[in-house]
């Protein structure tokens, strides 16, 4: 049983090491910001402090409980660790990605609700929300952005960056690489002067949120041909 658990956790490692050098080479963060985190049953794998991600290796692993205990691993884990068990806690997250990208973090500093400027916001539940400002790595921000996430898969934090979670990294990732796009979108279409975007009307992000339910590729779908 403790080897079995032993090999999800090196398996759950190598992810997590890999979606964190995705978010540097795809420009969601610079240097050692952000952070992804994966749990694993009842431990948290996370990104260790100021540590480069292309510098992390197996041996690397950096753990903690639920309560934010140390269970593995020599590094101390990100500042950002209570909004990531802040999430666990309150949802069925079996991921988290915190990104500074560069374009939602500036639609943080304008409004308070990203606006329905693309169908895809119904992917996250519905217009993303901006979670008030508080100094990184508080229980003050880790409340804001609960509260935020409310009803929602993901968040924009004032003045800091995005938080997204999912069932698994390759969700979480996607989830805030679209954020980051629909921010980029609403950014360059509300420069426009003179023009106000066009955004999409709440009944409208409904239908699409339960077209989705049914979209992609059935688990009983078998090859043809």
């Amino acid at each position: 049983m403790e080897t079995r658990r032993n090999d999800e956790q090196a398996c759950a490692w190598r992810e997590l090491v890999d979606t964190a050098r995705r978010t540097v080479t795809e420009g969601l963060v610079v240097g050692t910001s952000g952070n992804v985190s994966v749990r694993v049953h009842d431990t948290v794998l996370v990104t260790p402090t100021g540590v480069p991600y292309d510098r992390l290796g197996p041996d690397d692993l950096c753990a903690v409980d639920l309560d934010g205990r140390p269970v593995a691993g020599r590094l101390r884990p990100t500042s950002e660790l209570p909004m990531h068990l802040a999430v666990y806690r309150a949802t069925d997250a079996t991921a988290v990605v915190h990104t500074h990208a560069v374009h939602a973090t500036a639609v943080s500093t304008l409004v308070d609700e990203l606006p329905a400027v693309h169908y895809m916001t119904a992917a996250l539940g519905g217009p993303v929300r901006v979670a008030p400002y508080a100094t990184y790595g508080t229980d003050e921000l880790a409340a804001h952005m609960l509260h935020a996430l409310r009803d929602r898969s993901g968040c924009l934090l004032r003045n800091h960056g995005t938080v997204t979670y999912g069932t698994g990294l390759d969700q979480a990732y996607d989830r805030t690489a679209q954020l980051e796009w629909m921010c980029r979108v609403w950014l360059t279409a509300s420069s426009v002067p003179g023009r106000t975007p066009h955004l999409l009307p709440p009944e409208e992000l409904d239908r699409v949120a339960a077209a989705l339910r049914g979209y992609g590729q059935r688990a009983d779908r078998r090859p043809t041909g």
